[in-house]
């Protein structure tokens, strides 16, 4: 598990940390593959997870895994009437898990017979509900802004790049025929988050800043693939740059 899952869901026990990001990054992956059942399938863990997430909040102690009630839909209908809880924890993210548990439920998903088979259209709606679900428990966690929670999502999403080997704070870009900017994104897509240039350099075996900044960086950043600032010393992939590393991959 990352460091910036684990802070981000710090007061959660491990185990229901697990299970809550476990299955949002496995929606985000078959989404990614175009693998539209399973991403929807998906759904349904998550919204037991994040069920479990908010009883655990209103009740002050969390459960150690998440758990599916008997009667889900008048589960999530009774987190209404906890008043004290904020609006959000009580009545928003309640009733979303209800419109995204009938999806994967009632529609052709869960089972045979349902009205629609699975298809992209659903699985978007699944993965933007996923999302907007896990930046709502950010932000209630941890009192940020939206757009502050929604970035965090964003970060933890994990993508797996064969092409890129770790070991601890090392990495390596396997293919020896790719140019520095295809390394560059190979790199950036295996890390959640931003990267520092200090790394990127390492990583690559790169010595010379300057060189490195006017053939690579900048034209990525220029070409909108990143977003490099120079002050900073960071860089992070922006979405045309996963587009553009996905297609490097086997």
């Amino acid at each position: 598990m990352s460091s910036l899952t684990s802070s981000v869901f710090s007061a959660l026990p491990d185990g229901l940390r697990g299970d809550l990001t476990g299955a949002f990054n496995e929606i985000a992956r078959n989404y990614r593959e175009h693998r539209w059942e399973p991403a929807e399938l998906n759904g349904g863990k998550l919204c037991e997870a994040v069920f479990t997430v908010v009883d655990g909040y209103i009740k002050g102690q969390y459960s150690l895994r998440s758990s599916k009630p008997n009667d889900f839909l008048g589960a999530c209908r009774a987190l209404e009437r906890n008043g004290q809880a904020p609006r959000s924890v009580r009545i928003q993210i309640p009733r979303m898990l209800i419109a995204l548990y009938e999806i994967r439920n009632n529609r052709g998903v869960g089972h045979a017979g349902g009205d629609v088979n699975p298809n992209q259209m659903d699985a978007t709606v699944v993965l933007y509900m996923s999302k907007w679900l896990m930046a709502e428990l950010v932000r209630v966690l941890h009192t940020l802004t939206t757009d502050e929670a929604s970035k965090l999502v964003e970060d933890l999403i994990e993508r797996e790049v064969p092409m890129v080997w770790s070991d601890g704070p090392n990495r390596r870009v396997l293919a020896t025929d790719l140019t520095r900017k295809q390394q560059v994104l190979l790199l950036l897509l295996f890390e959640p988050g931003e990267s520092a240039e200090d790394d990127l350099m390492r990583w690559m075996e790169v010595d010379n800043r300057a060189s490195f900044r006017r053939d690579v960086l900048r034209p990525l950043h220029k070409d909108r693939f990143v977003e490099f600032d120079a002050g900073r010393k960071s860089v992070r992939l922006l979405p045309p740059g996963v587009a553009a590393a996905e297609r490097i991959l086997p």
